[in-house]
């Protein structure tokens, strides 16, 4: 089978490649598997690509589709989407289950869970009208959480929030606003990383996707399908204010708060109900919620500008202002972070009364 086309021949050659040998491994890797799980080949075409180095291609095969992740091994490792694959199966969360895998070159065959993200079938002009959506959502995020081993995945601990919080100033700040930080910048930057950690370690720790939001989230063929989960290689076992966080303060979808609000309670109220430690106190939680979702904006703001002057990847950019805004909400709220404030204020160019300074809370 390996030899019905010639190895120097793509498979699908407007399928770019930016490396001859490893499109040739790519097209001995596929011809060799295609008997077996009766792929037809020359329905390959390309099915999306995300922003890391990852790619993923869509083939028919006798009984649906398929998709193949092509996860260049010097690039991307792929054992732990294979680990976490096999954990969200075992906490009943409809994920893609892994067909193959050529570890060493970092090609993989999963099963297809459709072609529509929950982002693609979201009513942007009526939130209600998503409720279900949203719940089904809450559902498979409490089934993943319910799962929840210490020791499994890596703990989402102060130095991994830390090098993360760095990202901000790092890239956003420096290389993409261009901003040389003084001292008391720097000293308020560390001052409020400090009280954000704090804040984000006192809640108790689960399995944590890391990117729990609706480009992440598959519909179903049928409202009564499960929400299908895809990206879930970083997930990590951390605070259980995370994914929440992300799912209702989106990376490229903004709800108003009455429907944050709305959905988030109910999350809350089924995962008391489920067991989790989610607390008694729904205002403690939400503040919980607001100071992670903080930290996941700094963090993402950062990996943008890097996706942008590192990868050349500028389109994530445009999002950009809508993390702003989330920050400066949520910097208003607390008196702890007015400081923040009106530092991300100063780097944007916002004028408002500088009534303290820098570096001082």
């Amino acid at each position: 089978m390996s030899h019905d086309i010639p190895p120097q021949t793509p498979v699908n050659p407007a399928i770019a490649w930016s490396d001859a040998v490893r499109a040739d491994q790519f097209t001995r890797w596929l011809t060799g598997i295609a008997a077996k799980h009766g792929l037809q080949i020359e329905s390959l075409r390309l099915a999306s690509a995300d922003a890391s180095f990852r790619r993923y291609f869509r083939i028919d095969a006798q009984d649906g589709s398929r998709i193949i992740m092509d996860a260049p091994p010097d690039k991307e490792n792929s054992a732990p989407f294979v680990k976490v694959a096999a954990l969200m199966h075992a906490a009943g969360v409809c994920a893609p289950q892994v067909l193959a895998w050529d570890e060493p070159l970092g090609f993989m065959l999963l099963t297809d869970l459709g072609a529509q993200t929950m982002m693609q079938v979201i009513n942007r002009d009526d939130p209600q009208a998503n409720l279900p959506l949203y719940l089904q959502a809450v559902d498979a995020l409490i089934a993943w959480q319910l799962s929840s081993q210490a020791g499994v995945l890596p703990p989402y601990d102060e130095a991994l929030l830390r090098r993360e919080l760095e990202l901000f100033p790092d890239w956003y700040i420096s290389q993409h606003k261009g901003v040389v930080l003084d001292d008391a910048m720097r000293q308020t930057l560390d001052q409020s990383f400090e009280e954000i950690i704090r804040q984000n370690l006192r809640w108790p720790s689960v399995f944590v996707h890391r990117d729990f939001m609706p480009r992440n989230l598959m519909a179903g063929k049928t409202a009564a399908d499960p929400l299908g989960v895809l990206d879930f290689q970083d997930a990590v076992h951390g605070p259980i204010t995370y994914d929440i966080a992300s799912l209702m303060r989106d990376a490229f979808l903004s709800w108003d708060e009455d429907f944050c609000l709305d959905v988030t309670i109910r999350y809350w109220e089924k995962a008391r109900k489920a067991g989790l430690p989610v607390g008694d106190d729904f205002g403690e939680f939400y503040r919980g919620v607001e100071w992670m979702g903080l930290q996941r904006h700094l963090k993402v703001a950062g990996i943008f500008a890097r996706l942008t002057l590192r990868d050349g990847k500028p389109q994530y950019l445009a999002d950009t202002p809508r993390f702003i805004t989330y920050i400066r909400a949520t910097c208003a709220r607390y008196r702890e972070l007015k400081a923040l404030l009106r530092l991300v204020e100063k780097v944007e160019g916002i004028e408002m009364p500088n009534v303290f300074g820098f570096g001082r809370q």
